[in-house]
């Protein structure tokens, strides 16, 4: 399938060699428990110039990448929020809710503090539905078709990466209830779906300036930005940071970033920036009780891309 980048055997040999090692760490990491999508940028670099390009041009520039099952359909965890993200900047763009406080909060929070709660009313805001008690067909059927509003929205940009992705869903700490556990089906076949090669086109974008605007893009940046410092607050769970790719690299890299985490998935989807080194986009899923509360398997893969195959 064709995707937004240019296939580079250079970055594919890289990122077999950083795979091999990885399985040689990690050996109980079957092969289709992991999946990754590499873009990296030449000069003249068109990420980060604060939208200098419009959106055609910046879509005709040709970037290298490298993927491994880079379209396998995934649980996305909260990666999912960044979709949502970008989906809420393109109805205050288009005038079809209105900011808020209380919704920028939310926002904020969704992304930054990665908040379940703080999603549940972006999905809201986005969709004009409620979780709540079941419902009877009838509603029901139109309660589906508004909470299918962001798979729409999505399927309209007619990216060959979206295909049979899902976004209809909230993100939940205990689980969902009522009608939000009979969307998901008996079996839970309509939970959330993304592959690598989609969130790194999300990525893509929101890093081009071109994902709804270029003052857009930029405020969905400043959320993702994450604080390498060594006075960031100490290290937790739950920072993004702590098991994911900002623990494998060094301080004075620029990282914006989404990280997920489950009981059964950990992963992590980034635009990186490090001096001296031509910026980079890295998705990578991986599944697995025994692997999602591994907190080495990411950081050791950026840090081995980063150090073993970049320029």
């Amino acid at each position: 399938m064709k995707t937004f980048f240019t296939p580079d055997p250079i970055l594919e040999q890289g990122l077999n060699r950083v795979l091999d090692q990885l399985w040689a760490d990690c050996p109980t990491l079957a092969p289709t428990q992991i999946a990754v999508t590499w873009v990296v940028y030449d000069p003249p670099y068109i990420t980060n110039t604060g939208g200098a390009l419009t959106a055609q041009d910046f879509w005709q520039h040709p970037v290298r990448g490298a993927t491994y099952r880079g379209m396998e359909l995934i649980y996305p965890a909260s990666v999912v929020k960044v979709f949502y993200l970008v989906a809420a900047q393109e109805w205050l763009e288009q005038g079809m809710i209105a900011d808020s406080p209380e919704l920028d909060r939310a926002l904020r929070d969704m992304i930054v503090d990665s908040s379940n709660d703080a999603t549940s009313l972006v999905v809201d805001v986005l969709t004009g539905t409620t979780s709540g008690p079941e419902l009877a067909a009838g509603p029901f059927a139109t309660w589906q078709q508004q909470r299918n509003m962001v798979n729409r929205f999505f399927q309209s940009l007619g990216w060959p990466e979206l295909a049979g992705v899902n976004l209809n869903q909230k993100t939940w700490c205990d689980g969902p209830y009522g009608r939000e556990r009979a969307f998901l089906g008996e079996h839970y076949d309509n939970r959330n779906a993304l592959t690598t090669n989609a969130v790194a086109r999300l990525i893509h974008s929101i890093a081009g300036g071109v994902a709804v605007s270029a003052a857009r893009s930029q405020i969905m940046l400043n959320l993702m930005q994450r604080d390498l410092g060594s006075d960031r607050p100490v290290p937790q769970e739950e920072d993004q940071i702590t098991g994911f790719f900002g623990a494998g690299l060094p301080p004075q890299a620029k990282l914006y970033s989404k990280a997920g985490y489950t009981s059964q998935v950990r992963h992590d989807a980034a635009y990186v920036e490090i001096p001296d080194r031509p910026p980079f986009t890295l998705v990578a899923f991986t599944q697995g009780p025994e692997h999602s509360h591994n907190r080495a398997i990411l950081p050791a893969l950026v840090s081995w891309l980063v150090d073993s195959s970049l320029p």
